[in-house]
């Protein structure tokens, strides 16, 4: 989900509720694992906003927006929420944290 999607906005609600009925949850985005949700795994939107302005920036220069190549998602991140995992007692394997970008205690 994006976060100007109506799920997006109600980040906060949506892991309140998980947390509170212990509902695992995995989602697309980073944001969601940061306010509770125990896993996230899907692009970096940090590094999809450098692209846009990388487009941006070659479309102000002149070239044609039709023009530009598509690009797919080149960076991926894998969260964790131990902190939820805890609350949920589940425990994560070593290997999975091992392989997470970021481990949130």
């Amino acid at each position: 989900m994006s976060p100007s999607s109506i799920a997006g906005r109600k980040i906060s609600q949506i892991g309140s509720l998980a947390g509170r009925y212990a509902v695992p949850t995995m989602y697309n985005t980073r944001q969601f694992s940061e306010v509770g949700g125990l896993i996230s795994y899907g692009p970096s939107l940090t590094d999809a906003y450098r692209h846009a302005g990388v487009y941006v920036g070659r479309i102000l220069k002149g070239e044609k927006a039709g023009d530009l190549p598509v690009q797919l998602a080149s960076k991926f991140e894998l969260v964790i929420n131990l902190k939820t995992a805890k609350a949920l007692g589940l425990e994560i394997p070593p290997t999975l944290l091992a392989r997470a970008d970021e481990v949130i205690e």
